[in-house]
């Protein structure tokens, strides 16, 4: 069983995934981000990789980045720094980029490499889903790495039942027609479209990401779909906090979440 289906059949509600820059704030941080991350009780990690032209990113994670390319990250590097990172971590890993640089690497290249080290799926936020279909879905189901896509509220039912009919793992349910960043509370409009998406009894779970921020955002989140996505308020705790384990700590207090002991 994938380890994204696992954590889903195991854990009901309340699920944490958190997504951070490669490469930022230092080149060799990934391995001990992850690490502490799940040390401190985050369920999936999401790991960025940095492009010149994030589109679907708000200011901070747009600058990290930006950090990020310029301290060298490569997706060669990261495939590098990853290498034996299931001797450590158990957790679901998900690899987070645009299509140019897959592309740039070789589509199949990133799924034989993804499978070898142990990713469990890849989100492409530009990736047609027609594109998907044709050359990506196969790749997936060779190597036995999930695509998992987005949707947000302009996303069409039709088009939102055909990702539910073809994709698995997942389905990551973008919270508003924005960029990533943080916000204080949702509003009418988005908790309507959460019940709307919730009424299509859809096979796939859901977790929501873009604008988690406090326990409000967070616990809103989690009554939604069965859990939430955090990305920027971390990328910012990494750069306030003057140790990753004391911006992981950080993160799961800001949201509310138990702490282990230390």
């Amino acid at each position: 069983m994938n380890r994204i289906e696992k954590l889903f059949k195991e854990k009901t509600d309340g699920i944490l995934s958190v997504y951070f820059s490669a490469g930022f704030p230092h080149i060799d941080d990934t391995v001990e981000i992850i690490a502490e991350l799940e040390r401190q009780g985050a369920d999936m990690l999401e790991i960025g990789v940095p492009f010149s032209d994030p589109m679907a990113d708000g200011p901070v994670i747009q600058q990290s980045s930006t950090v990020a390319l310029k301290n060298g990250m490569s997706l060669k590097k990261l495939f590098s720094q990853l290498d034996g990172i299931r001797e450590t971590c158990s957790i679901p890993l998900v690899l987070m980029g645009y299509l140019n640089p897959f592309v740039q690497y070789g589509v199949e290249n990133v799924f034989r490499e993804c499978a070898r080290i142990g990713i469990d799926a890849i989100i492409i936020p530009d990736l047609p889903f027609s594109e998907y279909l044709q050359y990506f879905k196969p790749l997936a189901n060779k190597y036995g790495v999930k695509t998992i896509m987005l949707i947000t509220p302009e996303t069409s039912e039709e088009r939102i039942r055909l990702i539910d009919a073809n994709c698995d793992g997942f389905i990551y349910m973008v919270s508003a027609a924005a960029t990533t960043g943080m916000r204080d509370s949702f509003g009418e409009e988005q908790l309507s479209y959460f019940k709307k998406i919730d009424a299509m009894n859809l096979s796939l779970p859901r977790l929501i990401g873009f604008g988690i921020s406090n326990p409000a955002t967070y616990k809103a989140a989690c009554g939604n779909s069965r859990g939430a996505i955090v990305g920027s308020l971390f990328i910012k705790l990494l750069e306030s906090e003057k140790s990753i384990k004391g911006a992981a700590r950080k993160l799961m207090e800001t949201l509310g979440r138990s702490l282990p002991e230390k």
